[in-house]
């Protein structure tokens, strides 16, 4: 029986994010296991959490038992459900799959089904900029690399909500007019189609910085412009309002991207409220329950882009791909491409090509962890202030 012998986390920032990584080490010798922890607004609290709390638990644990091990360490809290101990559970999750491929000298896909398809479509990161130009300009540069779905926004240096607008003493924050906000997303589409004509492919994150009725008043004006689909168009805790937006809009929605735990996507999925399942795996504890996940939404025609922007390590995102590559209604994948200082550090990183991305064929997830790299990039702590939005009369809003 081949038992874990140490758990070890590490936080690098090789690119813009903390990525939290954890290492499983066991009694084979040379035999370990790989896992993404990556929480980027809270790492050092999911990394005490980590050390603290899931190692103790894991030492002499027999590698082979991971839905057990996942149960008990999901339970053992008793309240849970959470962003942190999510992650943390992930980490050790997807370093146990790891381990499992690497004995049995298989990818990981190989072990849960095999491949029904050979690259994965890409959903780019690279269709925004400062200005509708700038936005237009970086989709024609991916569009003479292959690509043809993109995520689109604005992020410019100019506040959308006046200092006028705001009351006396109003406190530092992002802030947000909804009707400025609402219109900007119309014209962008309108710029972007007159532009570019039927294709690419244009979708968009809202944020859930409407409430309900502003976000179905939203999706009527941007109808004409036929978004592939609005993401995030409300907060988790109004999910009970997909059913007014099926209603009023044929536009695809994809949701997800907050959810913790089973209560939050049950309801949508089995209801055929939403089109795209967007969760962040390590935020739901890792590829044990992801592969769960996944079956649920193709019994429902719901399609899957797993959310993968650069707080995602590639171990995290490789066992993304895995699932990709064995689940029949997954759609695309969230990527972009890693800097020269990521790929040092984490050898065997997924690659693009053209409008796909692929993973290796070496056992487990075939990304390894140069620690000896990940120290030239230490983890800074992160706080970013376009998450502290608020609205025109200063009401602190969610993002």
């Amino acid at each position: 029986m081949v038992t874990v012998t140490d758990v070890k986390s590490f936080i690098t920032r090789p690119g813009r994010s903390d990525l939290v990584v954890v290492k499983l080490e066991t009694s084979e010798p040379g035999l370990y296991g790989l896992g993404c922890a990556t929480f980027t607004q809270r790492a050092l609290a999911v990394k005490t959490a980590v050390d603290e709390y899931l190692r103790p638990m894991m030492i002499g644990r027999n590698v082979a038992k991971i839905e057990d091990t996942w149960q008990q360490l999901m339970g053992s809290s008793y309240w849970r459900n959470g962003p942190v101990l999510n992650n943390a559970l992930s980490g050790v999750d997807e370093a146990l799959w790891d381990i499992k491929g690497k004995m049995a000298g298989m990818p990981v896909y190989d072990l849960v089904g095999g491949k029904c398809r050979e690259g994965i479509l890409i959903l780019p990161g690279g269709g925004r900029g400062k200005t509708f130009e700038e936005v237009g300009d970086n989709i024609e540069k991916k569009l003479a690399k292959g690509m043809n779905f993109f995520r689109v926004g604005i992020h410019s240096d100019e506040p959308i909500c006046p200092d006028s607008l705001k009351p006396v003493g109003a406190p530092a924050g992002n802030y947000i007019n909804p009707k400025k906000s609402a219109d900007q997303y119309v014209e962008l589409f309108k710029y972007l189609r007159e532009r570019f004509g039927d294709e690419p492919e244009l979708a968009i994150d809202i944020h859930e910085r409407f409430t309900p009725t502003e976000a179905i008043a939203l999706c009527k004006r941007l109808e004409l412009y036929r978004p592939y689909f609005l993401e995030d168009l409300l907060q988790p805790e109004n999910v009970d309002w997909f059913d007014n937006v099926r209603q009023n809009t044929w536009i695809p929605m994809a949701m997800g991207e907050l959810f913790n735990n089973p209560l939050e996507w049950k309801q949508l999925i089995t209801g055929r409220k939403i089109d795209f399942i967007r969760v962040h795996i390590s935020q739901i504890g890792g590829f044990t329950p992801a592969r769960k996940l996944a079956a649920l939404c193709e019994a429902f025609a719901v399609q899957t882009i797993w959310h993968g922007p650069g707080d995602l390590s590639p171990i995290g995102a490789a066992a993304q791909m895995h699932l990709d590559l064995v689940s029949p209604n997954c759609a695309m994948q969230e990527f972009s491409d890693y800097n020269d200082a990521t790929k040092e550090v984490f050898p065997g990183a997924p690659e693009s090509k053209g409008g796909y991305v692929y993973v290796n064929d070496k056992p487990g997830w075939g990304v390894d962890f140069n620690e000896e790299a990940a120290a030239k990039y230490p983890g800074q702590g992160y706080n970013n202030p376009g998450f502290m939005s608020r609205r025109p009369d200063g009401t602190a809003v969610r993002t």
